[in-house]
């Protein structure tokens, strides 16, 4: 079990405050572990009974009923055994019908502390704060640093640098014993989840022009560019034209899916961020390399990316 320290105790400080803690993060990150394995521990390791632990994970088939919203208030209202805490820990909780109103109804029972966590879909980081109308605090997960990826890798630290600015630091591959193992499974994630997710959540017909425009973001990491600059490289290399509206929104799809992050220049001197050129580093290099089909690996432009 590799101890997200930080994050642990982001939810221990927010115990007790009222708000629902959204725990939002790049898929496979690790948030299902932190809430019920890590987080859940450490509750009964402090004297919390299992009788005022609820933990619920809604893409698990046998509880589908728990999804209608009375009948999940109806299950846990009868989960209270007396007047302490009892500790709400909900996994992949958008699947439930009108959670949101939900969870605004159960934070004003004191008897509750709410932790959940969801998919990128509907909790992004400005969903959280319009839906929730600010009765929510958000924890957001990185995937794994390098001494996290350290402290359970087999083997000596070159190694596990030269494997970690390779694959990344999605806490699962750390589960496969091959080279090809790493390469297949960051692949399936970036084409059948993540570029899938995308699609379907926006409505886009097609993610060809995703793809490929994820695959000039990868190329460019630690060189500044824009959409109007992505936009003549699709004339000049793809030779497809590209408005640089329609490429700026689809930016704006890969932050908001955690698989990017934007980087805008400032000017010192004039104390102001200068709009006109960014740039863009990847939430996991891994992820990126795949991309790429792992080409491109240069160490120093994988250093700033870190």
């Amino acid at each position: 079990m590799i101890q997200r320290t930080q994050y642990l105790q982001q939810l221990i400080d927010s115990m007790g405050n009222g708000l629902v803690k959204t725990i939002t993060g790049i898929r496979r990150s690790g948030k299902s572990v932190l809430l019920r394995d890590i987080f859940g521990q450490w509750l009964k390791d402090n004297g919390v009974k299992d009788d005022h632990i609820i933990y619920l994970s809604f893409d698990d088939m046998e509880i589908e009923e728990l999804r209608k919203p009375k009948e999940f208030l109806k299950m846990v209202r009868s989960r209270i055994v007396d007047d302490k805490t009892h500790y709400l820990l909900l996994d992949e909780v958008q699947l439930m019908d009108r959670f949101v109103e939900v969870l605004l109804s159960l934070i004003h029972q004191e008897v509750f502390d709410i932790f959940v966590t969801g998919s990128n879909s509907r909790f992004l980081s400005t969903d959280i704060i319009t839906e929730f109308r600010g009765r929510s605090q958000e924890i957001h997960m990185q995937p794994l640093t390098f001494s996290e990826y350290l402290s359970v890798f087999d083997g000596t630290k070159d190694e596990a640098w030269r494997d970690y600015v390779e694959f990344g630091g999605l806490p699962q591959i750390l589960s496969f014993k091959t080279r090809q193992q790493k390469i297949t499974y960051l692949s399936n994630l970036v084409e059948m989840v993540y570029v899938k997710d995308i699609v379907e959540r926006n409505k886009l017909k097609n993610g060809d022009g995703l793809a490929e425009l994820l695959r000039i973001l990868a190329s460019s990491i630690t060189s500044p560019c824009n959409p109007a600059r992505i936009s003549k490289t699709f004339e000049s290399v793809e030779k497809k034209h590209i408005p640089s509206e329609t490429i700026a929104r689809h930016i704006r799809y890969f932050r908001d899916s955690f698989l990017i992050a934007e980087a805008l220049r400032y000017d010192v001197k004039g104390r102001k961020y200068i709009g006109t050129e960014t740039k863009y580093y990847f939430t996991d290099m891994g992820l990126r390399n795949s991309i790429l089909g792992f080409r491109q690996i240069e160490e120093n432009h994988l250093m700033e990316n870190h």
